[in-house]
C-alpha cells in the first residue's frame, strides 16, 4: 500500500492556505503619441451621428408604443390588453350564438310545418 504524503494533490483539490493562481493582466499597449486634431474631429462626428441615431431610434419605439396604447384604448376603453382580448373573443362567442339560433329555429320551423301537415291537415297520414 501506498503511502499518501501530505503534499500531494489529487484532482479538484489544492493544498490548505494556497491561493488560486490568477493570470496578470496588464493593460494593453497604447501607441505613445495621442490623436491628431483630425482625428479627433472625425471621432466627434462619428459620435454625433450614433447619438442622433440613438435618439430617432428611441423617438420611433415611443411613437409606436404610443401608437398601440392609443388603439388599445380606443377599442377597449382605458381597460387594457385583457379587455381587448375578451372583446375579440365576445366577437366570436356574438357569431357562435347567432349560429345556434339560427340551427335551432329552423329547427323548430320545421318541425312546426311537420305538425301542421301531420296532425292538423292530415295531408301525411302515420300509420
Amino acid at each position: 500500500m501506498a503511502k499518501r504524503t501530505r503534499g500531494s494533490n489529487r484532482p479538484g483539490q489544492r493544498r490548505p492556505g494556497a491561493a488560486p493562481a490568477r493570470p496578470t493582466l496588464r493593460p494593453p499597449a497604447r501607441p505613445s503619441a495621442g490623436l491628431s486634431v483630425d482625428e479627433e474631429t472625425r471621432a466627434a462626428e462619428l459620435e454625433s451621428r450614433i447619438v442622433a441615431q440613438e435618439r430617432d431610434a428611441e423617438l420611433a419605439r415611443a411613437r409606436s408604443r404610443q401608437t398601440v396604447r392609443v388603439s388599445e384604448t380606443r377599442r377597449t376603453g382605458s381597460q387594457g390588453l385583457l379587455a381587448a382580448r375578451a372583446a375579440e373573443e365576445y366577437a366570436y362567442v356574438v357569431r357562435d350564438v347567432r349560429r345556434i339560433v339560427v340551427v335551432g329555429g329552423s329547427l323548430a320551423a320545421v318541425m312546426a310545418v311537420l305538425f301542421v301537415l301531420i296532425d292538423v291537415l292530415h295531408v301525411i297520414s302515420v300509420a
